[in-house]
């Protein structure tokens, strides 16, 4: 004879009601917290002290307070940032690994021949951090005392206009390269090793003008000893409002736009809960007052962004200075 099955009944349907929300209220944490509370460790690809390195913990310290849990910075320099992003890349996909990238990172993928990671593929944009204007800058005492000096000089002297900057690949090399093909100039961009050098150059009559990151120059700027002449982002820095931005000359110049910038990147797969914590998390530190303050008195602008803006913001900067490589015949190492 074959037993049949007995109909479900109101306590049998009870237990499964009770069952399902068992795993509800077991499921809802991991939803909540997709993050445990192990140390999260931001892997900077820049020695102590500089713009990243500074970004990485003003931004760290305040995400440790607002996560409850230990944010720790881990400085591994190396040429192209290899060391710091094969780490990342390799690490547990868990959030409790972070990359800090940067317009250096896009520079890093169209400079070299080949890197021990994919920069688009091997990780998941979380946010950007910050952003910090680069100058083009002359000695006070100069012929320069403004853009439109400099352009007139070039266009009238074929050749002899030189153009500062820290080692070949840099962003501020490149950002050269490029201020010098959209304007349309024969000029020479002369690469030293490291701003000082560059400075000194500039303040000695070696070199006419410069390129470099804003941040450094301030005091050589607030001592008189430096003019600066242009910003080449989009706008005006809030640090010199009267110094004109380079597409406010207009002509080919007019689209001009370079700034320096740096944000967060997960290794790849990194569970998209995890990213939309970490991002929600990072957007409210980016907007306290006093972080934004922090960051401004470093010549930093605190400007946070969606994963999907970070990550389209990395792949046409890879574009833009692998094009500038191949036209000023800089050697891919």
């Amino acid at each position: 004879m074959t037993r049949s099955t007995p109909a479900s009944s109101p306590v049998s349907h009870v237990r499964r009601e009770l069952l399902i929300a068992g795993f509800a209220l077991a499921a809802g944490p991991s939803f909540a917290q997709p993050l445990s509370q192990r140390p999260i460790r931001i892997v900077v690809p820049n020695a102590a002290g500089g713009a990243a390195d500074i970004t990485a913990r003003t931004v760290g310290q305040k995400l440790s307070d607002a996560m409850g849990q230990p944010v720790v910075i881990d400085n591994r320099p190396s040429a192209g940032g290899v060391v710091a992003g094969e780490l990342v890349s390799r690490a547990e996909p868990d959030g409790h690994t972070l990359l800090l990238v940067s317009s250096g990172t896009a520079v890093s993928a169209a400079l070299f021949k080949s890197l021990p990671f994919d920069t688009l593929k091997d990780f998941t944009p979380v946010s950007r951090l910050a952003s910090f204007d680069l100058a083009i800058a002359a000695n006070e005492g100069g012929r320069f005392k403004s853009l439109a000096d400099v352009l007139t000089y070039a266009r009238a002297n074929p050749g002899k206009l030189n153009i500062g900057t820290p080692n070949v690949g840099t962003t501020q090399n490149l950002a050269a390269e490029l201020f010098k093909a959209t304007a349309g100039i024969d000029a020479q961009v002369v690469p030293f090793n490291g701003t000082p050098p560059v400075i000194t150059a500039v303040r000695g009559g070696e070199i006419d003008i410069m390129v470099d990151i804003l941040g450094p120059l301030m005091p050589q700027i607030n001592a008189k000893a430096l003019r600066p002449l242009a910003i080449l982002g989009d706008k005006r820095a809030q640090q010199l409002p009267d110094v004109p931005s380079v597409r406010e000359s207009g002509g080919n110049l007019a689209g001009f736009n370079v700034s320096s910038w740096n944000g967060l990147s997960a290794p790849a797969k990194t569970p998209r809960e995890v990213v939309a914590r970490l991002n929600r998390e990072l957007q409210a530190v980016l907007n306290q007052p006093d972080v934004r303050k922090k960051l401004l008195d470093l010549n930093l602008v605190a400007q946070g962004s969606t994963p999907e803006q970070l990550g389209e913001q990395l792949d046409g900067e890879i574009r833009r200075w692998s094009d500038v490589i191949t036209r000023a015949k800089i050697a891919r190492q």
